[in-house]
């Protein structure tokens, strides 16, 4: 009898502890939301099923059949599939989206540096840019960089000739397009090997200074090996061979229009300036935000140590405002890539307009298009923000 009556306040302890009862609640919260998702899928088949429509994803192995100017694998509108179709949406999406969000990150540095700059025409003028670029919408942006600055550009007959191949005209810019030869594969492995060497070299001068204070300049000798390297490379591989492992296909102004070379689309150059000006604004607000978090005695200690300006920023003040910055930071990486959507209002021939554009018209089937969409955007996203997270624990401050 007492054993039995020990028992039974044991489990009542049990259920009352926190954990306990959280484990199981959040269990029965699990198990609801699959049963709600179970019977909307079911729900949906069933429904798809009743009206006629097809469902599933065979889809994607069917013909394509329509074209796309812009493409980074080999498609074709009569031998390529739907699968190969989204391929190509998703690599243009991914080309705009790292593209810009490099060229991104480094104007809004400079603008949100330059908004707390001494010099009053310096400061003004990003003043003026930031409240101009986040204040007007994305959208009417994007038109104003393809039809007021693109679109009145000479027609191809009328090209302006920068020389040496390149041609600026409405349709866009035609620049000699590299060929490879078969040991042409070692100048990128060299361009490789170069930021190898230059991330080691790196780590060591640091050690180096903060063990004797003495420094190394990393930046010249980076640059030196990323692009020192692959020339060396280019050299050898041409006094071995005899022949240039890499030649170019010059473009060629003919009477009507231009031919050879390879040709940068205007809606990718609208829709990139666009993506990079409007969100560079926020980014410069984000840096100058980061900036003034960080202790005015931290600079005045710098400069009594003999520090230039230019050295405290880069040492001092910007790496303990990254602390500040990364998090707002990627969430403007992560806008800008899901702004680039807005690519279909200028027929750039990115994932939404190629996959939820033409191929939902053709195939009609909206569920499986806009679900592998949506899967898309939020794989592309959670990559993004584990990258930052990853970059964030390494900046963050650590306690001792």
């Amino acid at each position: 009898m007492a054993s039995a009556a020990n028992q039974a306040p044991a489990k009542a302890s049990l259920f009352y502890d926190p954990k306990v009862r959280g484990i199981f609640f959040q269990a029965i919260l699990v198990l609801v939301i699959g049963f709600l998702f179970y019977e909307a899928i079911t729900n949906a088949v069933s429904n798809l099923r009743a009206a006629g429509i097809a469902s599933g994803f065979g889809f994607l192995t069917n013909p394509a059949g329509f074209d796309i100017n812009q493409q980074l694998i080999p498609y074709s509108s009569s031998g390529s599939t739907y699968r190969e179709a989204f391929v190509v949406g998703l690599l243009n999406t991914l080309l705009v989206a790292v593209i810009g969000i490099f060229f991104a990150t480094i104007l809004g540095f400079i603008v949100g540096i330059a908004r707390l700059s001494t010099n009053w025409i310096v400061a003004k003028v990003s003043m003026v840019y930031v409240e101009i670029v986040r204040n007007l919408p994305l959208l009417l942006q994007l038109f104003f960089w393809y039809n007021a600055v693109l679109a009145p550009l000479p027609s191809p007959r009328q090209s302006i000739n920068f020389g040496a191949g390149f041609y600026l005209n409405n349709r866009g810019l035609s620049l000699p397009k590299p060929i490879l030869n078969d040991t042409a594969w070692l100048i990128p492995f060299a361009f490789l090997a170069g930021i190898v060497l230059t991330l080691l070299f790196r780590a060591w001068a640091r050690r180096v200074q903060e063990a004797t204070g003495r420094q190394y300049p990393v930046g010249l000798v980076g640059l030196g090996a990323i692009l020192g390297l692959p020339i060396v490379i280019w050299l050898v591989l041409a006094a071995i061979g005899g022949t240039n492992p890499i030649t170019f296909d010059i473009p060629e102004q003919q009477r009507f229009n231009l031919r050879g070379g390879m040709q940068v689309f205007p809606e990718f150059v609208a829709l990139l300036l666009g993506l990079v000006t409007y969100t560079a604004g926020f980014i410069a607000e984000v840096v100058r935000a980061g900036i003034l978090a960080v202790s005015r005695g931290q600079t005045e200690a710098s400069y009594a140590l003999g520090l230039k300006p230019s050295h405290t920023l880069r040492l001092v003040i910007v790496p303990q405002a990254m602390r500040v910055i990364i998090p707002p930071l990627t969430s403007q990486y992560l806008n800008l890539t899901k702004n680039s959507s807005l690519a279909v209002a200028i027929g750039y021939p990115d994932l939404v307009q190629v996959f939820m554009g033409t191929v939902l018209n053709q195939t009609g089937q909206a569920v499986e298009v806009v679900a592998i969409t949506m899967a898309v955007y939020l794989t592309i996203s959670l990559i993004t923000s584990a990258i930052m997270n990853i970059y964030n624990r390494r900046v963050a401050i650590v306690e001792r």
